[in-house]
């Protein structure tokens, strides 16, 4: 019997990226997710680098991306980083930002489609007493009102990834971003201590909190996860 194809697309920030050669080894987590979901899925990342809900929507991103959307196609939303940091030029108001994630919901259910909302992955920050900073406090949680409101499935990886950082500590969690002594990679030949963006490894870890969250809200999608078996 012939399975219907699905399409799921991912709009966001670079923590979700595709990155170029001249990033790597920094990984966004939609690169590994493209490969979680067998052959009937076809991932379509539109996520960049530096966007924030009012820059995604004002460069004109978001357009073509509601013009493809139909039934059995998802739309992932994750964006916080850049909106919530006030000396951003890509800074998004509280109130814009809830307007944003509406308009975002709405242009996917107009077409037939399905919205997920992410809150942001957290970033590694720990205290001199190695307690994990919750730096995402304000807008993931105005994602969840979106979400609650709206009705609007949510994976909550700000919470998810916040779990497994506290669970490998302030030494082990540096292994998820991108990390890197001076003279290991061409890329960063001066190394780089880099919180908020992951390695491939992380990129990978992310991915999987990403599945969790699908498999737990039952999402016809979770039909079409592959685990790998390492």
């Amino acid at each position: 019997m012939r399975t219907e194809s699905i399409t799921v697309h991912l709009i966001g920030d670079s923590t979700m990226a595709e990155k170029s050669a001249s990033e790597r080894p920094e990984t966004g987590w939609g690169t590994p997710f493209t490969h979680c979901l067998d052959d009937s899925v076809t991932v379509e990342n539109h996520a960049r680098n530096g966007r924030s809900t009012r820059t995604f929507l004002e460069e004109g991103r978001w357009k073509p991306v509601v013009r493809r959307l139909g039934e059995n196609h998802y739309v992932f939303v994750q964006f916080g980083h850049n909106d919530e940091v006030p000396s951003k030029e890509q800074h998004t108001t509280e109130e814009q930002f809830v307007t944003n994630l509406e308009t975002f919901v709405e242009g996917t259910r107009e077409r037939g489609a399905k919205a997920v909302l992410l809150t942001p992955i957290a970033r590694r920050h720990f205290d001199e007493d190695g307690e994990l900073k919750n730096t995402h406090r304000v807008y993931s949680e105005l994602i969840r009102d979106v979400a609650r409101a709206r009705d609007v499935p949510l994976i909550d990886a700000d919470e998810r990834s916040q779990s497994l950082l506290r669970e490998l500590g302030p030494e082990r969690s540096k292994s998820l971003y991108n990390h890197l002594p001076r003279g290991e990679h061409p890329n960063y030949p001066d190394g780089v201590a880099d919180n908020t963006h992951f390695s491939e490894y992380g990129a990978r870890q992310m991915a999987e909190l990403v599945l969790d969250g699908i498999e737990e809200l039952d999402l016809e999608l979770a039909a079409h996860v592959v685990r790998d078996d390492q």
